[in-house]
């Protein structure tokens, strides 16, 4: 599993994500990483050695001292802001102990903060919770979330795309008020992202990890309609999908789930002009409408669950290919569905508000709901995988509750 831990690294300095769309193009994709490991991730306004002091007590001495290195990153703001990002990964953790940490340097520590290391191997049932479009001002899901962790409900952290909205307005501040916001979750909790059209400037990251019996992948969608930065994008990133599928899909005795996280969805019912309410959507039919589309390729290698965002809104699509509906039977369609889940949770909260849906849902839409609010993915073992979004707006009532079940035997493709 990838796993970012994003405290701040002093008080009152900022803290910037380096995600974005241009993956695996312009650099290489995530490594799953090591058992045992989490990486910690801070910056500073001036080079300073990259340090993090942890132990297992709460209070005293934190006895163990991990060093990595830093890297300087330069804004895209007109004052040419220049920051130092610090990396350490901390190795040799013992699976599902909680750790105490602070990072820095002897030029300055951070305040203290708590993780609790990843298990190892599939046979254990991680819990996420599952969110995008979350910006600096009007984050009303977040509170709630910050809860939730403190109450230590989650085991890391999937952002679909769109953060603080934007991250380099005005000289990056925007950015440095969205880390202090998210500070209380993801420097607790592995912190897996991909880009949205709002990371279109600064960002780049994607990449897969293995989660207990789960294969994730984050991808970009953004590489479909920021064709500035070239059309050999999306080829690279369509092969190396590709390339990830085939050896997940023959892992499948170790890890039976596929989930994917893009950030622009195939399908929506939402009542706007974006792409996912175009028949022919570039993201599942790809350019010109039969160049690279991602609905074929992950229905051939038997993906089961796709995450989106993007419409700020919630909705469970029924198992679903080339707007056919597949349910598993009249009763049960989730049981072993014939097609992979669709989830749109993109009502997390921002600016731009909620989305509101078109006046009649369609055939292929199960659960539509218009409420600020985000998703838990329990991933409970290699057949059954649980589903409830949780509505702020209801004080934290679940609004869908859903189980996916499918056999470890046969689950290789649909086709």
């Amino acid at each position: 599993m990838v796993c970012w831990l994003l405290p701040l690294a002093l008080p009152g300095h900022p803290s910037l994500l380096q995600l974005g769309p241009h993956c695996p193009a312009d650099s290489a994709p995530f490594s799953p990483g090591e058992p045992g490991s989490m990486t910690v991730t801070w910056t500073t306004w001036v080079p300073t050695p990259s340090e993090v002091q942890f132990g297992l007590q709460l209070t005293g001495p934190l006895p163990l001292l991990a060093q990595g290195t830093f890297s300087p990153f330069v804004d895209g703001g007109a004052l040419r802001r220049k920051l130092f990002i610090h990396r350490v990964t901390l190795r040799g953790l013992l699976p599902g102990v909680q750790y105490v940490y602070r990072c820095g340097s002897s030029q300055g520590w951070s305040r203290r903060f708590r993780f609790r290391a990843l298990k190892n191997g599939p046979h254990w049932s991680p819990h996420l919770a599952v969110f995008g479009d979350l910006g600096a001002d009007n984050p009303k899901a977040f509170p709630r979330l910050r809860r939730d962790t403190q109450q230590g409900m989650y085991d890391a952290v999937l952002h679909v795309g769109d953060f603080a909205y934007n991250m380099d307005q005005d000289n990056a501040r925007v950015g440095d008020k969205f880390m202090r916001l998210i500070e209380p979750v993801a420097a607790s909790l592995p912190y897996m992202t991909c880009p949205g059209n709002h990371e279109e400037r600064t960002m780049k990251a994607c990449g897969t990890g293995n989660l207990g019996p789960a294969h994730i992948i984050s991808f970009s969608t953004e590489v479909y309609f920021f064709l500035s930065y070239g059309r050999h994008l999306v080829e690279r990133q369509f092969h190396w999908l590709e390339s990830d599928l085939q050896k997940a899909n023959k892992n499948r005795a170790a890890r039976p789930w596929i989930i994917t996280m893009g950030h622009r969805p195939m399908y929506c019912s939402n009542a706007d002009l974006d792409d996912c309410t175009w028949h022919e959507s570039k993201v599942r039919k790809g350019l010109r409408g039969k160049f690279y589309g991602l609905e074929d390729l992950f229905y051939k290698y038997g993906v089961d669950l796709q995450l989106w965002a993007h419409e700020h809104s919630y909705e469970r699509l029924w198992p679903i290919y080339d707007y056919q509906v597949f349910n598993g039977s009249r009763e049960m369609p989730y049981t072993n569905p014939r097609g992979p889940v669709h989830i749109i949770t993109g009502s997390a909260g921002c600016e731009e508000r909620l989305t509101p849906f078109s006046l009649f849902p369609r055939p292929w839409s199960a659960v539509r709901v218009k409420e600020y609010g985000y998703t838990r993915l329990h991933i409970l073992n290699g057949t059954h995988v649980h589903i409830q979004q949780v509505s702020d707006d209801q004080d934290g009532k679940i609004v869908d509750d859903v189980w996916v079940v499918r056999p470890l035997v046969g689950r290789r493709m649909y086709v």
